[in-house]
């Protein structure tokens, strides 16, 4: 497998797709303890967004042509979305198309992957792994594969946690260490997403958690039986792992409550953070200038203004 960077994305041409990669948010994330094979189990709300990667994947298979399989990697789009992007087998891309061949009992045939970057690595927005599930649905139809959505969402369990969430394309309650995922209804709406400057590892949020001795917070039932109807609403959904993080990041926090002060009906951490999501009162769809600039002056990036992805 090889990988590189550069300016521009392929063409379109024969036996190639080009795939949405959304990112996604975490509108609820509850930690219900750590498990003897050092994962956690959890539950949570993960909801794919407008703000996308795009995965162009050029692949054929045939056992009768090739002898063995080829992949590669290159990166396209902004240098600073590139930066802590992997090009070597640790890449979730890469990773995927591993895990696809495997459960196959081995693809003869190549797969080409150029991934245009635009949602934030290390951000708690899923962006590996939404480029993980993209590969997975690319070359399961390329390679001619023929796995169910059930097979397909094991294959993608065993590349991140994230990926069978986001190999739904649709909201979904994940559990487990979030292979178990079922569809959850939520009604749309905008969304101020402010990353930071930083990255924040899932590992290292999880080993916080577990450091300061937190337990699992509100049952959000009461909250997820309205998102259908009203949408988000302040009370009952809260992410377990914001009050660890924030406790090493105060900005986070900072950033939440100007959120809030500025008209979001809910400002909650997605994932294992940085990032923190503003959820905007229907008929808003942004927050102002001055509020705007005093978040980005903290979170050092440029907030991003999105929407759900309910298609």
């Amino acid at each position: 497998m090889t990988g590189s960077a550069r300016d521009g994305a392929p063409p379109a041409t024969p036996h190639t797709l080009i795939v949405p990669a959304p990112a996604k948010v975490n509108l609820f994330l509850r930690v219900l303890g750590r498990r003897e094979d050092g994962y956690h189990d959890l539950e949570t709300l993960v909801v794919p967004v407008g703000l996308e990667d795009r995965l162009h994947v050029h692949a054929f298979a045939d056992p009768e042509v090739f002898r063995s399989l080829s992949v590669s990697l290159e990166l396209a789009g902004d240098p600073a979305r590139l930066a802590g992007v992997p090009l070597d087998e640790t890449n979730l891309v890469l990773r995927a198309a591993a895990a696809l061949s495997e459960a196959v009992g081995g693809v003869r045939g190549f797969a080409e992957f150029v991934l245009e970057k635009r949602v934030p690595a290390a951000a708690g927005l899923g962006g590996g792994s939404g480029d993980a599930a993209a590969a997975l649905l690319a070359l399961n139809d390329l390679w001619s594969a023929g796995l169910s959505d059930d097979r397909l969402c094991e294959v993608g369990a065993g590349v991140g946690s994230d990926v069978p969430a986001l190999l739904a394309r649709t909201p979904v309650i994940a559990r487990g260490r979030g292979e178990r995922v079922e569809p959850h209804p939520v009604r749309g709406f905008r969304m101020v997403l402010v990353p930071f400057s930083f990255g924040v590892s899932t590992a290292d949020a999880f080993r916080w958690w577990d450091e300061d001795g937190a337990v699992p917070g509100p049952d959000p039932s009461a909250a997820l039986a309205s998102m259908s109807e009203t949408g988000p609403v302040a009370g009952g959904l809260v992410n377990d792992l914001e009050p660890p993080v924030v406790a090493r990041h105060p900005e986070i926090g900072a950033v939440r409550d100007l959120l809030v002060d500025a008209g979001a009906v809910l400002a909650v951490m997605s994932g294992s953070g940085p990032t923190m999501v503003g959820v905007l009162p229907p008929g808003n769809d942004e927050i102002d200038v001055e509020a705007r600039a005093a978040i980005e002056e903290i979170s050092g990036c440029a907030a991003i203004d999105t929407a759900t992805r309910l298609d």
